[in-house]
């Protein structure tokens, strides 16, 4: 009887061990597990996509000025900071009237040194845009700080319609934006939709709906409608310059101005200027 009760606690002593290995040996498994599953993920590639990088926060080289800002109107005094606008709400015009009113203004000389570039502004009568404040934005980001102004071997300045100049900037609807940029030889659609901006010879075409609507991964990623226009603006400007597409150059840091940030962004973190830190800021050729 005495053996009898005994017999469980004995037992128990006499197999501890294994189970403690067989518990070892299921860590380990999930473990390995683990590991494998996110080796498969990557594919063996040490190469990440900007939806591995979802907290990432944006990097925004300069102070945007107030002008880009896109809030219809500012808090009142005391009133504390607003939430960044990301996006603006309501429909966005398909098709205007393919006919464009102009920014009259003459702007200042933006730059200190250089080649002196003229631009006109000009925006789609039927797409709900003003000229005058588009034309405040575009002015915003070819001023800087960052902008291509900042290499001291370029000027640039607004002047109004019928005066000489080298470039206009155009805000027209998807379907308008669509039909320029074929013109020039660009496709910008994506699923039979003009989805992005683009230049063609003499043009700097911004597609309205990226004008009001940015891009969902900047808008995933918090990042203001008014850092997306100073990035769309730049980069588009920057095909009229002369520069071509370029790459991430490494997880983690800024996305060149010229990385089609519209569409991706391969890793790199958000960055609206061509000049960072006083500095042109490029990547790999594409």
């Amino acid at each position: 009887m005495r053996t009898s009760a005994r017999r469980p606690g004995h037992l128990q002593r006499r197999f501890a061990p294994i189970a403690l290995l067989m518990a070892m040996l299921l860590t380990v498994g999930a473990a390995v597990s683990v590991i494998a599953e996110r080796s498969g993920r990557h594919g063996g590639s040490e190469r990440m996509t900007s939806e591995e990088f979802p907290t990432a926060p944006p990097l925004v080289a300069g102070p945007l000025p107030p002008s880009a800002d896109p809030s219809p109107s500012g808090p009142p005094v005391g009133a504390p900071s607003p939430t960044p606008v990301l996006r603006l709400a309501g429909a966005v015009p398909t098709a205007g009237s393919g006919r464009f009113g102009y920014d009259h203004r003459t702007g200042p000389v933006l730059g200190r040194a250089g080649d002196l570039q003229h631009y006109r502004v000009a925006v789609e009568s039927g797409s709900g845009e003003d000229a005058a404040a588009f034309g405040q934005v575009v002015q915003a980001a070819l001023t800087g700080p960052g902008s291509w102004v900042d290499s001291g071997r370029l000027r640039l300045q607004q002047v109004p319609e019928g005066s000489a100049q080298n470039f206009t900037v155009y805000l027209a609807t998807a379907r308008t934006a669509g039909r320029m940029c074929a013109d020039g030889g660009v496709n910008i659609s994506i699923g039979g939709r003009p989805y992005t901006s683009c230049r063609a010879p003499g043009r700097v075409i911004i597609n309205l709906d990226r004008w009001r609507l940015s891009v969902p991964h900047y808008v995933q990623a918090g990042v203001p409608l008014s850092v997306y226009r100073t990035y769309v603006v730049n980069h588009e400007v920057g095909h009229q310059l002369g520069h071509r597409h370029e790459r991430c150059p490494g997880a983690g840091r800024p996305a060149p101005v010229m990385m089609q940030q519209t569409l991706f962004l391969d890793g790199c973190r958000v960055n609206p200027w061509p000049y960072v830190d006083g500095r042109r800021y490029a990547g790999p050729a594409l």
